[in-house]
């Protein structure tokens, strides 16, 4: 019998299933664990978030109101200022947008827990776009954003100054926030819609053939969503998260493209040889023609079937 290990001696993990099945607790079990740092992540980024909310947070969102023109602004000094109507509406909009700024930042990291949970299912070559998943994902939204911001002004100076001349606005906090956040939201949201394209094609879910035979039915349904998704409503916007989106899915597509044709040389080359022992292999029964050169052996068939011939002429038997 063997002694108790002693203590210093770390405990050595199970070794591993070569096959890399799990069962349905492990899945469960992982996946709390999955969600639970993910929690973690989105709850110090909200921290994150409250605490830059006064510095700088509050100012970069207000910024293109601000920038309105002053007949647009009904202000009682020339300061700009965002108008709160009740106790704990201060309270509440700055857990709202610490949240939001929270999710944000902290979107890489729940982005790498969900892929991480999904690659498990995947094989070796799909398991290969994690990182270029996650990095293109924060890259989209951070470029949707910021052309959702960019364009703010425009859109703001466009919907309030259809008023008229004889009407200013002093808007609440919680509104004015709120549509903001929303459009930026809405945008960064839209442009990750083109990568989901690239994803379904990387799994073999969604070919290039299909997305090439229905590009005008994707651009004509990127319109419709763009005039829906954006709060302002007005064709200045809708044009603005419309055309990239074109740019982005047209991009999608010629990835699609270069990706069907790699994987189209890479399963004629390996033939059938990932095929199972016990399946049958894609052989082409049709017939097809021996162009192939004739070995010695089949010289040595070739000439004893000559001797053999000769041998059995009526000439041939007479002189023997």
């Amino acid at each position: 019998m063997s002694g108790p290990e002693p203590r210093g001696r770390r405990r050595r993990r199970p070794p591993r299933d070569p096959e890399a099945t799990m069962t349905l607790v492990a899945h469960l079990t992982e996946l709390r664990n999955r969600v639970a740092k993910a929690l973690l992540a989105l709850a110090l980024g909200a921290v994150a978030g409250f605490l830059w909310y006064d510095h700088g947070l509050l100012t970069f969102l207000s910024e293109p109101y601000c920038s309105l023109p002053a007949e647009l602004r009904f202000q009682g000094d020339d300061n700009c200022r965002l108008v709160v109507l009740d106790v704990f509406g201060g309270v509440l909009l700055r857990l709202k947008i610490g949240l939001i700024a929270g999710a944000v930042l902290s979107s890489p990291f729940w982005l790498w827990q969900l892929w991480a949970f999904i690659t498990p299912g995947l094989k070796r070559n799909e398991k290969r776009y994690a990182v270029t998943f996650v990095a293109a994902s924060t890259t989209l939204f951070a470029l949707g954003a910021v052309l959702a911001y960019v364009t703010l002004y425009k859109g703001l100076e466009l919907l309030l100054g259809l008023a008229g001349d004889e009407v200013a606005f002093q808007l609440t906090a919680p509104d004015y926030l709120g549509f903001v956040i929303s459009l930026l939201v809405a945008f960064g949201l839209s442009f990750e819609l083109p990568l989901i394209a690239v994803a379904l094609n990387l799994v073999g879910v969604l070919s290039h053939a299909v997305l090439a035979r229905s590009r005008r039915w994707i651009f004509f349904l990127t319109i419709v969503f763009a005039a829906f998704i954006t709060p302002t409503q007005d064709p200045f916007t809708m044009l603005a998260m419309a055309l990239p989106m074109v740019l982005l899915f047209e991009l999608a597509i010629q990835i699609a493209r270069i990706v069907d044709k790699r994987r189209a040389r890479r399963e004629a080359h390996e033939h059938f040889h990932d095929v199972a022992d016990d399946e049958a292999s894609p052989l082409d029964a049709r017939p097809s023609h021996l162009d192939a050169a004739p070995t010695p052996r089949d010289d040595l068939r070739r000439d004893d079937a000559a001797a053999t011939d000769a041998a059995d002429r009526p000439g041939a038997r007479s002189r023997g």
